[in-house]
C-alpha cells in the first residue's frame, strides 16, 4: 500500500506552484461567472494575467469578517423568500451553487452559511486522514459535530473516500460513547482532542477498556505536546488538521511531526495582519488562502489565523511547504472548544440589556478545557436575574456557555479588547 495518498504530494515544488498558476486563471473566470461577490473583488483585473504569486497579491484581502457582512447585507434586502436568488442572499454572492446542486448547507457562529456540493471528499480532509494512518475497511469512529457546522461531513466525507466505515458518535452523551467504542472497536477517531480525553477518563471511571483505538485525527482545538504525550501513553497516536468551514482543509501533519503540510489544491499566502501584503518565509502573519474550488470560489481568504512557512519540506518526503501551525489570531475572533467566537457576538449579547453598559469575555482553561467568562459593567446594582438572562443570551448567540461575573464601573481596561485569549498552550 501506497506511502502517500497521491502523488501529488511529492510532486517538485516548482512544478507543483507551476500547476496551480497555470490553473488559477480559467478558475477564476469561472468564479467570476457565476459568484457576484468574486467579480466584485476582481473588478478591473484581468484574470488570465493571474498566473503568479506577485499578481495575485494585487487583489485584495477577503477577510471572514467582511464575508459575514456582505451575507448579512444580502440577507437583510433578501425580500420575498420564495423568489430569491439563493446564490446571492443565503451566500453572499460567494457560493457558484444553490440548492438542488448543494447537498447540504451548514451554518457557522455569525451565522455564515457554507455549501457542500455532491463531489466526494469535498472538502479534502481525505488527504489528512490517510496521513494520519488511516486505511481502507478500518472503522472512524467521528465525534465531530453533526449539525450546524461541517465539520461531522468533513471528515465523514474524508473517511468514505478512503474507504473506511463512518460511525457518527457526533458530541456529548460520554458514557454512551464508551460503551459503543467498546462495543464497535474502532480503530480511528476523528473529533476535538479535549472530547476524547473526556471519553477516556469516563471509561476508566467507568472501569471499560477501550483499547482498539490505535489513531487520531484532531482539529477544532490545539493539540499541545503535553496532550500528545498523554493520548501516546494509552496507545493512541493523535496527529492535527487545520481547516476552517469556508475552506476546506488548509493543512496537516504528518508521522514526522514537523509542522502542518498545506494542502496540495490550494495557494497559501502569508500576509501582514491587516493589510493586502505578503510577508517573507519565516515571518509571522495571516494566513490567506486561494482555492480552485468550482463551487464556493474563495480568492485571497483571510482566515484571521496568524502563522508562518518553515524553510525546507517534511522529512516524511512529502514536498509541498509547511506551516508552524495556529499560532493565534489576527483579530480577537477567538476559537472556543472547536467553534468560532466573534467580537460582533459579544456586542449583540451588550446590547440586548440597556443596563449592561460594557463588556469583556476571557477565555482561559488548561489544557483540553476551554473555560469562557463573561465580564459584565452594568450602571447601577444588577436587575434581578441579570446574571441568568445573560448566560442564556451568550448561550443563544454563541451556543457556548459562559460564566457571568459583574464587575463595577470602569473596571474593564480601556484598551478596545473584546475577546480576551489566556489560555497556555504549553
Amino acid at each position: 500500500m501506497t506511502e502517500y495518498f497521491d502523488a501529488l504530494e511529492v510532486r517538485d515544488q516548482g512544478q507543483r506552484e507551476a500547476d496551480l498558476f497555470a490553473a488559477l486563471p480559467a478558475a477564476l473566470a469561472a468564479a467570476q461567472d457565476r459568484a457576484p461577490a468574486i467579480a466584485a473583488q476582481l473588478e478591473g483585473m484581468q484574470v488570465e494575467q493571474i498566473r503568479s504569486r506577485q499578481a495575485l497579491a494585487k487583489v485584495p484581502v477577503l477577510r471572514k469578517s467582511e464575508l459575514l457582512k456582505r451575507q448579512q447585507a444580502q440577507r437583510a434586502r433578501a425580500g420575498n423568500v420564495a423568489k430569491r436568488n439563493v446564490v446571492e442572499h443565503v451566500f453572499g454572492g460567494f457560493s457558484a451553487i444553490g440548492w438542488g446542486q448543494a447537498a447540504r448547507v451548514f451554518a457557522s457562529p455569525g451565522p455564515i452559511y457554507e455549501p457542500e456540493s455532491k463531489r466526494p471528499d469535498y472538502w479534502r480532509f481525505g488527504r489528512a486522514l490517510y496521513a494520519a494512518g488511516f486505511r481502507p475497511n478500518t472503522l472512524l469512529y467521528n465525534c465531530f459535530s453533526y449539525h450546524f457546522t461541517p465539520a461531522g461531513s468533513m471528515f465523514e466525507t474524508a473517511g468514505l473516500a478512503i474507504g473506511c466505515t463512518v460511525f457518527p458518535g457526533g458530541v456529548g452523551q460520554t458514557e454512551m460513547q464508551v460503551a459503543t467504542i467498546h462495543d464497535l472497536q474502532p480503530e480511528g477517531y476523528a473529533g476535538t482532542p479535549s472530547f476524547l480525553k473526556l471519553i477516556l477518563e469516563k471509561a476508566d471511571e467507568m472501569q471499560v477498556p477501550l483499547p482498539s483505538l490505535k489513531r487520531a485525527l484532531f482539529s477544532g482545538e490545539a493539540f499541545p505536546p503535553s496532550l500528545q504525550t498523554w493520548f501516546a501513553q494509552r496507545g493512541i497516536h493523535g496527529y492535527q488538521a487545520y481547516g476552517t468551514a469556508d475552506l476546506g482543509l488548509i493543512a496537516y501533519e504528518s508521522e514526522a511531526r514537523d509542522g502542518l503540510i498545506i494542502s496540495e489544491d490550494i495557494v497559501l499566502e502569508i500576509v501582514r495582519p491587516g493589510t493586502n501584503e505578503p510577508v517573507p518565509d519565516g515571518e509571522v502573519g495571516e494566513i490567506v488562502v486561494t482555492t480552485l474550488n468550482p463551487d464556493y470560489p474563495l480568492l485571497r481568504f483571510g482566515t484571521g489565523d496568524l502563522s508562518a512557512i518553515m524553510p525546507g519540506h517534511s522529512a516524511c518526503g512529502r514536498t509541498n511547504k509547511r506551516i508552524r501551525g495556529w499560532m493565534g489570531r489576527a483579530d480577537q475572533t477567538t476559537k472556543v472548544r472547536g467553534m468560532f467566537v466573534h467580537p460582533e457576538q459579544i456586542a449583540a449579547v451588550v446590547n440586548r440589556f440597556e443596563q449592561v453598559s460594557k463588556a469583556r469575555l476571557v477565555v482561559s482553561g488548561e489544557t483540553g478545557r476551554d473555560d469562557m467568562t463573561l465580564f459584565v459593567e452594568v450602571d447601577g446594582t444588577p436587575a434581578a436575574q441579570l446574571q441568568e438572562k445573560l448566560g442564556n443570551v451568550v448561550r443563544e448567540v454563541t451556543k457556548l456557555r459562559a460564566t457571568i461575573v459583574f464587575v463595577g464601573a470602569g473596571e474593564l481596561a480601556n484598551d478596545g479588547k473584546v475577546i480576551e485569549d489566556s489560555r497556555s498552550y504549553e
